[in-house]
């Protein structure tokens, strides 16, 4: 998608551009560089260090797409299914999802790092625990697939086009309805919730009934593109 083309899908204006001289074949030859103004509603104030235990983790849908598209074609690895980025604009589902709350405590992209460094980072600056439920957490199968064979968490991989929300209980099932009427948030979940046991860590209940820390990404899988 141009950047045309996105700008009209968010409801933004693009207002100005530079170009910039690098050395040949630096950064796969192009740098992309934005800043953003808006304006936020009343009564709107998401942060990182606002989670609370008893609040609601949720998911916007299928994570790893992003970074194992990116390092197929940076590696030359070809798989049986396309994988193909979730880069997309996330302005619509906010403004949906603080229409029917408001009050979302903490909005995150889980970009570098995954969802698992974007939780952990929430639970040390909220200093809360998080338990998170593992079949709840939509990963794609190839995204699966492919993080076997190259050895890779899945929850470590980077994303582009999803956001994680830690929501009051009493209005999660709202925001959930409110995401899956739009197709950016067609695949939300509830994958877990905010404890006041372990604070700073994230924990996560595995499929056969254990639980097990769920670690920051230490290190980077890919070079920065983001």
């Amino acid at each position: 998608m141009s950047a045309a083309a996105a700008a009209v899908k968010a409801g933004a204006k693009i207002v100005t551009g530079d170009t910039k001289v690098v050395g040949r074949g630096a950064a796969d030859k192009l740098f992309v560089n934005t800043a953003g103004i808006g304006l936020i509603r009343d009564g709107v104030a998401p942060a990182a260090d606002r989670a609370q235990p008893g609040d609601v983790v949720i998911l916007s849908g299928p994570i790893g797409l992003h970074g194992v598209a990116i390092m197929s074609v940076r590696e030359g690895l070809e798989f049986e299914v396309e994988i193909q980025s979730d880069t997309q604009s996330l302005a619509g589902l906010v403004a949906a999802m603080t229409a029917v709350e408001p009050d979302i405590h903490v909005l995150r992209d889980p970009t570098r790092g995954g969802l698992s460094s974007a939780l952990n980072e929430i639970a040390q600056s909220s200093r809360v625990g998080m338990v998170l439920d593992e079949p709840s957490i939509p990963i794609p199968g190839a995204v699966r697939a492919a993080c076997e064979f190259l050895g890779l968490d899945p929850l470590h991989v980077a994303n582009e086009g999803k956001l994680v929300a830690i929501v009051p209980a009493a209005s999660a099932d709202a925001v959930l309805a409110a995401m899956h009427a739009l197709p950016e948030g067609d695949g939300a979940a509830r994958i877990g919730e905010v404890v006041a046991d372990h604070p700073g860590m994230v924990t996560i209940r595995t499929i056969v009934g254990s639980e097990r820390i769920v670690d920051m990404l230490v290190g980077e899988q890919l070079p920065r593109i983001c």
